[in-house]
């Protein structure tokens, strides 16, 4: 059983995944995940299951924030990946909106099969 990335391999897939968060391209980003994904974040917190509807998440919410930066602030080891605490920053109306949360980021043949997303939505939604 795989059990986890310890917090240097986790820094390692997070340096060169979270960049792929940036810049309207969700094919790139797509194509960190297995094809039977799980993805799920305050925006659809039933999920979505399947690269093709990932893919299409992914094109709604890119082209949405084409801008934001995510970095990973530290991990933990989970059970076939890791626990990756993070920082979004994303311009809104001229201002820099900083979120910060977690997500569990579960891999298997280095992709990622499961990937649920938790923050605190409300800054966001007050632009500030």
């Amino acid at each position: 059983m795989f059990q986890g990335l310890d917090e240097d391999e986790a820094r390692e897939f997070a340096a060169r995944w979270l960049p792929a968060w940036t810049g309207n391209d969700p094919e790139r980003l797509a194509a960190f995940y297995t094809d039977d994904a799980f993805y799920a974040d305050p925006g659809v917190p039933g999920g979505v299951q399947g690269k093709e509807a990932l893919l299409a998440y992914f094109r709604k919410l890119l082209a949405r924030y084409p801008d934001w930066v995510w970095t990973q602030e530290r991990a933990l080891p989970l059970q076939d990946g890791f626990l990756n605490f993070w920082k979004a920053e994303t311009p809104e109306a001229g201002k820099l909106v900083t979120l910060r949360g977690v997500c569990m980021v579960q891999l298997r043949d280095g992709m990622i099969y499961r990937n649920e997303v938790f923050f605190d939505r409300l800054p966001w939604l007050h632009k500030g």
